[in-house]
């Protein structure tokens, strides 16, 4: 985090913890509004890698599961990074910038991620960066959201996906008709909150983890790395998985898995009645499979209804056949809650 931002924020009464706002005083409080009010949330859990160079846009195709030819000036998309053998190594968000492309991914595997890209480099004149330090990330949701980015940006993205890239280095993005991402220098950070807290509730990063969890969109991290395939994380529903696009590392697999095999697990949205928040990687039991483990929690936090709110991958039929229990066949059972999306 950057330190005059982070002292921005404490200035503020933000509670940082490992480099994130745990909350601003009143947990709580801040979860209710994440739910029924209008709120701006530093993401300083999430990280960027910048691809740079006339080879980056033929680079990222050859490694990414979304079809980066196909995406277009002011849109992004959800994609995936796999192993050869069709493993999530990370999931992200990209979209174009005038020198290149950006990467949202998770901040834990942001490093690991850009070094391990570069090892493919090899010829290429692709440059890859780690900006995380050197950009801040805002989360703004709820229906003051639009109008309050509209009160100091002008024109601000409305549809899914649209992108819209400011005079000052500010980049907005829609994540969906009431969610936004703010991307910015540390510098123009400080005063773009000021304005918009004027009529955003701050609130801490698990309200905004919160919110991610209900939309059904996954952050890959490292205790969850190498364990999926794309489909089995709801990457095609997000439409960050082409069928059409050529070669990439895991390509086979993944396309193997729509059209030759059987998805046999899925990622599904639900609460359960939990007193300390599961962790991602935590394992599900399935009553159907005896001691076998059917599933993984992929990310989880304190839900405002109560329990927790957890994204998790599970055996299709296990789900739909008996019960899941949390971290051992005894453990408290999930109760399933509807994805804003439609499962296939």
């Amino acid at each position: 985090m950057n330190p005059d931002w982070r002292n921005t924020l404490e200035a503020r009464g933000a509670v940082i913890d490992s480099g994130c706002v745990a909350d601003f005083g009143d947990a709580a409080a801040e979860l209710e509004a994440a739910r029924s009010g209008s709120v701006l949330a530093d993401l300083s859990h999430l990280g960027v890698l910048e691809f740079s160079g006339e080879d980056a846009q033929g680079f990222l195709q050859g490694q990414l599961t979304c079809d980066v030819n196909s995406l277009a000036a002011g849109s992004s998309s959800f994609g995936g990074y796999c192993s050869a053998q069709g493993r999530l190594l990370a999931d992200f968000l990209l979209w174009r910038t005038p020198s290149g492309f950006r990467m949202l991914l998770a901040r834990s595997i942001t490093g690991a991620v850009g070094k391990r890209l570069a090892q493919y480099v090899l010829r290429a004149k692709v440059k890859i960066a780690d900006s995380s330090d050197e950009r801040v990330l805002l989360g703004a949701a709820g229906p003051g959201a639009g109008p309050a980015l509209a009160a100091h940006f002008g024109e601000i993205p409305r549809r899914p996906h649209e992108v819209r890239r400011h005079p000052e280095g500010a980049t907005v993005i829609a994540l969906g008709e009431e969610r936004f991402l703010v991307e910015v220098a540390p510098a123009l950070a400080i005063e773009i909150q000021r304005a918009l807290a004027k009529t955003l509730a701050f609130v801490g990063t698990p309200c905004w983890e919160w919110l991610d969890i209900r939309s059904g969109i996954p952050w890959i991290g490292t205790p969850t790395q190498e364990q999926f395939v794309p489909q089995m994380a709801n990457l095609d529903l997000l439409g960050g998985i082409s069928f059409q696009k050529g070669c990439y590392p895991g390509q086979e697999i993944v396309a193997r898995t729509r059209y030759l095999g059987r998805l046999k697990r899925r990622m599904f949205l639900a609460n359960v009645a939990a007193q300390e928040i599961p962790a991602a990687g935590d394992p599900l039991y399935c009553d159907d499979l005896a001691d076998q483990a059917c599933g993984t929690v992929v990310a989880a936090q304190r839900s405002p209804a109560g329990g927790c709110d957890l994204l998790a991958v599970v055996s299709i039929e296990s789900q739909a056949a008996s019960s899941v229990r949390l971290k051992s066949p005894q453990g408290s059972a999930l109760q399933f809650l509807k994805l804003p999306y439609q499962l296939d």
